[in-house]
């Protein structure tokens, strides 16, 4: 899951584009003259007499008790370290604003979220069930998988599309659905590729992907208590896309045994090796386990031990411990030493990891159905043990 940053000057203004009117109201309460807004999905980290400069994530600290904001227009997310200074900003919140506290989080932005006894399950059911409604696909016969083993679409590949307009609203519909899905972060992410001249074949694949939702409807992750062992899984399809042979980078990150962060993206050059790729990969998902760990830090959160990062080729892992910059990995030098530099001050392990446990092969291409479903467990995904609850 993926954070988009937008730093704001406080007169409500970046680049030269004002605030939402709605977001704009909340400032001039939330904020002091000196502190700096963030994101889409604002975080406040409210700080006693501190103020952390350029950090994207901005807030206030009484003695050791730390609370969080999440704000996404006038629907807001408040948790910390302790209940008493949580209703103590939701007093302070209401005595300026006109809030209504609906107790404790069960829906958010089309996510459920569901208490059970091991934690929180998180699944868009509710969400699933109006897309196929949308797309007249309720009916629809179900799907083992969201797409065929190995299966690539083309970019010419048969008729146009005659609702190119239904195509790109059930795309992007499907796009924010990732969040709680990332069983079907790749399928969507090549079906993305053709938003401005969709196929009948490309639509096909969307439908397929609907047909596999609605078998899944009760799907969603579950987060555990456990420990805060930060770990990656990093692969990659190379050349595997057919249009412009560019490689598949697939990330998952987790945080214990609870994902926290995946990706399925196409890589901006083409690799002339497989070790190429594959080490463009590596440096990739290392940045996001460095930004995942410089917001755990400010959040006050401690990790156990330093982030290991799996991979399924030795001769990347043995080229990330290697000193000698040879010949051969000359034009991917900046992706060598990124993470040379990290392995070599132990602020990463980079280990290997075998074909059948390589968690991240599910977001770089189709899988047969048995290899699926075993990823999707490795991924936490499953049905909740419990009725959702929906609603506001």
């Amino acid at each position: 899951m993926q954070f988009f940053f937008s730093i704001f000057e406080h007169n409500g203004v970046q680049l030269g584009l004002e605030f939402p009117p709605k977001i704009a109201a909340w400032f001039p309460g939330l904020l002091s003259p000196r502190c700096q807004p963030s994101f889409y999905f604002f975080i406040f980290i409210l700080k006693k007499n501190e103020f952390f400069g350029n950090n994207p994530e901005l807030g206030y600290d009484t003695g050791h008790d730390i609370v969080v904001l999440l704000l996404y227009v006038d629907d807001i997310i408040i948790t910390g370290s302790a209940s008493g200074v949580i209703q103590h900003v939701i007093s302070a919140l209401t005595s300026k604003f006109d809030l209504i506290d609906l107790g404790s989080l069960h829906y958010f932005l089309g996510i459920q979220i569901t208490r059970i006894a091991a934690g929180l399950f998180l699944s868009q059911s509710k969400y699933v069930e109006d897309l196929l409604a949308k797309s007249e696909m309720s009916e629809a016969r179900l799907c083992d998988t969201p797409c065929l083993p190995y299966h690539r679409l083309l970019k010419d590949d048969g008729e146009p599309y005659p609702n190119p307009q239904l195509y790109i609203s059930l795309v992007g519909a499907l796009q924010y659905l990732t969040f709680t899905t990332p069983d079907i972060a790749f399928f969507v992410h090549q079906v993305c590729q053709f938003m401005q001249h969709p196929m009948m074949s490309h639509f096909t694949a969307v439908k397929r992907i609907l047909r596999y939702l609605k078998g899944t409807l009760k799907f969603g992750l579950s987060y555990t208590r456990g420990d805060l062992q930060l770990k990656a899984f990093s692969d990659v399809d190379w050349a595997g896309d057919s249009n412009d042979r560019r490689s598949t980078t697939s990330l998952v990150v987790f945080l214990g045994n609870n994902p926290i962060s995946w990706s399925s993206k196409k890589q901006q050059t083409v690799s002339r090796s497989s070790i190429e790729a594959e080490y463009r990969a590596l440096s990739f998902t290392s940045a996001e386990l460095d930004w995942i760990k410089q917001l755990l830090a400010f959040l006050h959160i401690s990790l156990h031990g330093m982030p290991v990062l799996f991979c399924d080729n030795l001769s990347v892992i043995a080229l990330s411990f290697n000193p000698v910059q040879h010949q051969k990995t000359k034009h991917i030098e900046v992706d060598v030493h990124f993470v040379r530099v990290r392995v070599s001050h132990q602020q990463l392990s980079v280990q290997f990891v075998s074909f059948q446990e390589q968690f991240a092969d599910i977001l770089t291409k189709g899988l047969s159905a048995p290899l699926f479903y075993t990823h999707c467990c490795n991924l936490t995904l499953g049905s909740s043990p419990l009725d959702l609850v929906g609603g506001c």
